[in-house]
């Protein structure tokens, strides 16, 4: 082989060995767009999306033809700052139920609560709405409502409820603001909630000590609830939540103040008060979870993704056994997008939606 061949050799060899390296495993397909802020998504069927948007509209989008359709008889919402209509989930059981939930905020004068409700639909229309808890969490602010909806395999709900601004809300447990919920399926205590014997913490409580909650994900493989909340500028937290726990917030948090580079309450532990799994620091400031089943994606079997809004993008997370942060990774940093929420549907394609009203759809790229 002469110098010339080896040369032209060496490059192409080069050029291919970087092109693979740097193939991204996903591509993606947009499947809505012009949509106001997509909060929640839930599948009814295989191609229908139920979709709430905050602005209090809830739709039904058609995967194959794209076709929107608004639902009718949705909750008169108070949408103002970062308050309006939220998550969306549906039941368990929702074959046979056929009840679907929804986290919102309910006008209460010039103030809001987040609220955990259920209606069913019938033909393009909410029926049999029901309020299942009003929470005691408004304040003036209108900021930190969370909220997002899990469901275990005990027919309990779960739904976040963020701090409403005012950080000593979190450690008080006269209060719903800053806490998880759990319920059971009909909205009354479930008789082994941490506190129902407990005069002085509302029986609802399951934990406590969280700013903003505004991603949560059962895990029906491990039985473990995760969530992920807001810090403040730094200390975005990724969360197992467990029973009766306190999470820290405002005493303990990675977090500094938004005014100066000083810490917030006592520092970053405390005896009595969980560590989070996972804490970025600068925020990302996530607004869902996911943990992926791997039925597409093999290799991201078991991994958390997050939607990004500040940093736009979606984020995703290796875990080893001891549930320990051994890889980060940031995907659709191209788009430029602040990533609301993360779904996955039940082939494996992973669906998010975007602040500017986008749903695209995650499938792996085979070339």
């Amino acid at each position: 082989m002469n110098s010339l061949k080896k040369i032209f050799f060496i490059v192409l060899l080069f050029s291919l060995t970087f092109s693979y390296g740097n193939k991204k495993s996903y591509l993606i397909d947009q499947m809505s767009l012009d949509l106001g802020i997509p909060w929640g998504m839930a599948f009814l069927q295989k191609d229908k999306l139920l979709i709430t948007q905050k602005d209090g509209q809830i739709l039904l989008l058609d995967l194959f033809t794209r076709k929107k359709t608004f639902i009718k008889n949705a909750p008169e919402v108070f949408y103002t700052g970062q308050a309006g209509l939220l998550d969306v989930k549906l039941s368990p059981n929702y074959k046979i139920d056929k009840w679907i939930y929804f986290t919102y905020v309910k006008k209460d004068n010039k103030k809001g609560s987040t609220t955990l409700s259920r209606a069913k639909l019938v033909k393009n229309s909410l029926v049999s709405w029901q309020d299942l808890l009003v929470s005691k969490s408004s304040t003036e602010n209108k900021v930190h409502y969370g909220s997002r909806i899990a469901f275990d395999d005990n027919n309990h709900v779960f739904f976040s409820i963020g701090d409403r601004g005012i950080r000593a809300n979190s450690q008080d447990l006269t209060n719903h603001a800053g806490t998880i919920i759990r319920l059971n399926m009909d909205g009354s205590i479930p008789f082994d909630n941490p506190f129902v014997n407990d005069d002085k913490v509302l029986d609802e409580i399951y934990s406590y000590g969280h700013r903003n909650p505004q991603g949560m994900f059962f895990d029906k493989k491990t039985k473990k609830l995760w969530s992920i909340e807001h810090g403040p500028r730094g200390g975005d937290e990724i969360n197992i939540i467990e029973k009766g726990k306190n999470y820290g917030w405002p005493v303990i948090s990675y977090g500094k103040e938004y005014w100066a580079p000083l810490s917030i309450g006592e520092g970053v532990a405390k005896v009595g008060m969980e560590q989070p799994i996972k804490y970025y620091i600068p925020s990302i400031a996530p607004s869902s979870i996911l943990v992926y089943s791997g039925k597409l994606f093999k290799e991201w079997e078991g991994n958390i993704f997050s939607g990004a809004l500040r940093l736009t993008h979606l984020n995703r997370i290796i875990l080893n056994d001891k549930n320990e942060t051994i890889k980060e990774e940031r995907l659709l940093k191209e788009i430029y997008e602040r990533i609301r929420n993360v779904i996955e549907d039940e082939d494996g394609y992973i669906y998010v939606s975007t602040d500017t009203g986008r749903i695209l759809r995650l499938k792996p790229n085979d070339r």
